[in-house]
């Protein structure tokens, strides 16, 4: 019993770890970043803070320092390794580099959804930073009339992840979770 238990922990750790704790997800191929940059010359500020759409082959293209790898980095750490080249080609001696995931999507790149079944309005919805299960579900125009929002299931990298009673209400985060990119709601009937 001592080594089920051990298990079912190793793998749940390993699977809460591999989301990370700060809640940031992993860029990818076709991702939309907004790059801004300060504590630089302001004609090149203008220059360099735009939205920048991730390539195929992973990179974006900056001023000054040409391509850089960005699939598989977290923003944080996207912005510290843009702020290093810098430094390190001195070009600029403290450049102050912020980096976010732009929702966009649209005819420039993939926007990151949610796949919701089990209501009105079935199918994918867009990922918005801060999305909890319920606010999927509503934006999916909510459960159909058969619909059961006492055992919700969540489903993330092809994993049941949980089983939620969202008839309660909302608002409680540890019943009321954020939903990530390529999530899996099933509400039941």
């Amino acid at each position: 019993m001592k080594t089920l238990l051990l298990v079912i922990a190793f793998f749940g750790l390993n699977f809460a770890s591999s989301f990370g704790q700060s809640g940031e997800l992993p860029l990818r191929s076709g991702d939309r970043i907004t790059i801004s940059i300060g504590a630089i010359h302001d004609n090149e500020v203008a220059q360099i803070r735009a939205v920048y759409t991730i390539s195929d082959s992973g990179t974006i293209n900056l001023l000054h320092i040409g391509e850089v790898r960005a699939v598989g980095q977290k923003p944080s750490n996207h912005q510290k390794v843009i702020e290093q080249t810098y430094i390190e080609r001195e070009i600029y001696t403290r450049p102050n580099v912020l980096v976010s995931i732009d929702g966009g999507g649209g005819s420039d790149g993939p926007m990151r959804t949610v796949m919701v079944t089990g209501v009105t309005k079935p199918g994918s919805v867009p990922f918005k930073q801060d999305m909890t299960l319920s606010r999927a579900i509503m934006t999916a125009g909510g459960p159909t009339s058969f619909g059961s929002m006492k055992k919700v299931n969540l489903v993330r990298a092809g994993r049941p992840l949980t089983i939620q009673n969202l008839s309660t209400g909302t608002g409680n985060p540890s019943v009321d979770v954020k939903v990530q990119p390529d999530d899996q709601i099933i509400v039941p009937e």
